[in-house]
């Protein structure tokens, strides 16, 4: 990593869009579908081109997204900061499996869906022990943008993360007809308005529709409003 990506770090203003420093790759990241739907595998597109330090819209009105505009400040956006500072650890449920756990953070459900295919990854964990169902539920759990799901290798007690380069994706979701959070990827640290430190974690999605009940982070509802970027 430069000496300038080790200065990456998000910032959430007050009321106002999200500051990004340290030079952060930006691009969209597409949710691709198998036959039936069900979330598949990313796309990545083309590179965004952005200053080394760029604002991000958070209220959901900017009409040059992904970027601040400052309509956040015409209508009168209350973006306060509900989640929890709390660590990933302290609540989330544990899934026991034969040779892999499953750790799941509801409050930071964002949609994905990548849980759900081929029996859902609450039901593969149980059958670990099967070198194909492992394979796919690591892969499933992986993929889920953020960071609610994780698997854990038993023997070793570590987290199963796949790396991630240190960038930022703009979820769209065309099954969904809508467009998803920032995918803040590879360990970005996040940091309130108030400068409290969120955990830094490989996958973290926040709110860019500005409408989520568990500000900064994504809770799903940007499917419910049909959010658009456009």
């Amino acid at each position: 990593m430069t000496s300038e990506k080790s200065k990456a770090r998000v910032t959430v203003s007050e009321n106002g869009p999200y500051m990004v420093t340290g030079d952060i790759p930006l691009a969209k990241q597409t949710i691709m579908t198998n036959a039936e739907d069900g979330s598949e595998a990313w796309q990545e597109g083309p590179a965004v081109a952005h200053r080394q330090t760029y604002t991000l819209c958070r209220c959901g009105a900017s009409q040059t997204k992904p970027f601040c505009d400052g309509s956040h400040l015409k209508i009168g956006f209350v973006g306060t900061e509900t989640a929890s500072g709390d660590a990933y650890l302290d609540h989330a449920n544990l899934l026991n499996g034969p040779i892999l756990q499953l750790t799941d953070a509801e409050s930071l459900f964002a949609f994905g869906r990548f849980c759900d295919p081929n029996g859902s990854v609450w039901s593969q964990v149980a059958q670990t022990d099967d070198r194909g169902v492992r394979t796919m539920f690591v892969r499933q759990v992986n993929e889920c943008p953020s960071g609610r799901l994780v698997a854990w290798d038993k023997t070793s007690g570590k987290p199963v993360e796949h790396a991630l380069p240190v960038s930022i994706g703009l979820i769209e979701d065309p099954e969904q007809q809508c467009s998803g959070p920032l995918w803040l990827r590879g360990g970005i640290p996040a940091v309130a308005a108030d400068r409290f430190e969120y955990e830094v974690r490989n996958r973290v999605t926040l709110c860019r529709c500005g409408e989520s009940k568990n500000k900064p982070f994504c809770d799903g509802t940007h499917a419910a409003i049909k959010f658009s970027d456009s």
